[in-house]
């Protein structure tokens, strides 16, 4: 079974539904431009921390104020599209602010998923969590498994 694209206007009701069903609620996020095995087994190990697993998607607007204007690579409603049909995956919400403070607000996860290139202490949202009840999990990253690496295997190949 594949996820749904949801909107934040229905997190509210998604979260209070899953806590009425006893589910714990796995939150990540991230901008998933260029799908690959490290994204994959970063959500499989997500997932297994919970019982649902709702993943923030930055819009394309965030991904180029973070990554730059050549980013994103896939537009976000492919984005959503390839992450929704991953069979780990049960929600994907877009957002566009810096940090995914307010869907946290607004889903109150049990866990808010983040990869090994941060650190509690460097989380921003971190506090916001811990203060809703929830609690931080850092996972290892897959090593030489990353979206700028490819990229940048593909502009040495052009060279």
């Amino acid at each position: 079974m594949s996820g749904d694209c949801i909107s934040r206007a229905e997190l509210p009701r998604l979260s209070e539904q899953l806590r009425a069903e006893g589910k714990r609620i796995v939150f990540t996020n991230g901008c998933f431009d260029l799908l690959h095995v490290g994204h994959l087994r970063y959500l499989r190990q997500a997932r297994e921390l919970g019982d649902v697993l709702v993943v923030g998607l930055n819009t394309d607007a965030s991904v180029r104020r973070l990554k730059g204007p050549e980013r994103p690579l896939t537009p976000e409603d492919e984005r959503a599209e390839l992450l929704a049909a991953l069979r780990c995956v049960d929600y994907v919400t877009l957002f566009d602010e810096p940090v995914p403070s307010a869907v946290i607000e607004l889903l109150r996860p049990h866990v808010h998923v983040k990869g090994g290139d941060y650190t509690p202490d460097r989380l921003p949202e971190a506090s916001l969590v811990r203060s809703l009840g929830g609690e931080v999990v850092i996972l290892p990253l897959t090593p030489g498994r990353s979206t700028t690496g490819i990229v940048e295997k593909l502009r040495k190949g052009q060279e």
